[in-house]
């Protein structure tokens, strides 16, 4: 599972934001998950809580002071996929592809550059595009609690 290792590698960013940062409560972690990444965001989510749970009970962290995370902080936000041909620059959706079987979309999935062998720009058939956006998990935003 997939899910797991992303969110262990967003908690660790988060947690590494809180100690650059000095101190301070998260109240808020925005995430942005590229739409051809497939993630299961329920998943995700189950991963991100034990993971949370499972660290601030006393679970690894034995050298340096635990950084308390909510899971409920967390949200998540898609990033639709978008590609521009190379030849004529038209810019489509992944949606635009809707003959794409569930063994083509998960072949993308795990590897994005694969669509140029399944897709071709729906203007002039040209399979030379790229990638422009939906790729990818991005810590978005992390908002602090205000300290007076």
């Amino acid at each position: 599972m997939h899910e797991w290792a992303l969110a262990e590698s967003v908690i660790e960013t988060v947690k590494e934001s809180v100690r650059n940062r000095g101190r301070g409560r998260v109240v808020s972690v925005t995430l942005l998950f590229g739409e051809l990444q497939a993630i299961d965001e329920e998943i995700f989510k189950s991963g991100l809580r034990y993971q949370l749970e499972s660290s601030q009970s006393g679970g690894g962290e034995e050298y340096e002071e635990p950084v308390l995370i909510s899971p409920d902080v967390f949200s998540v936000e898609t990033e639709k996929a978008s590609f521009l041909c190379n030849r004529c620059g038209n810019e489509w959706s992944f949606d635009s592809h809707p003959d794409l079987g569930d063994e083509e979309r998960e072949a993308i999935h795990f590897m994005p550059e694969a669509a140029h062998a399944y897709m071709r720009c729906p203007a002039c058939g040209s399979p030379d595009f790229s990638v422009e956006r939906g790729r990818g998990v991005l810590v978005k935003s992390i908002l602090f609690e205000e300290e007076e």
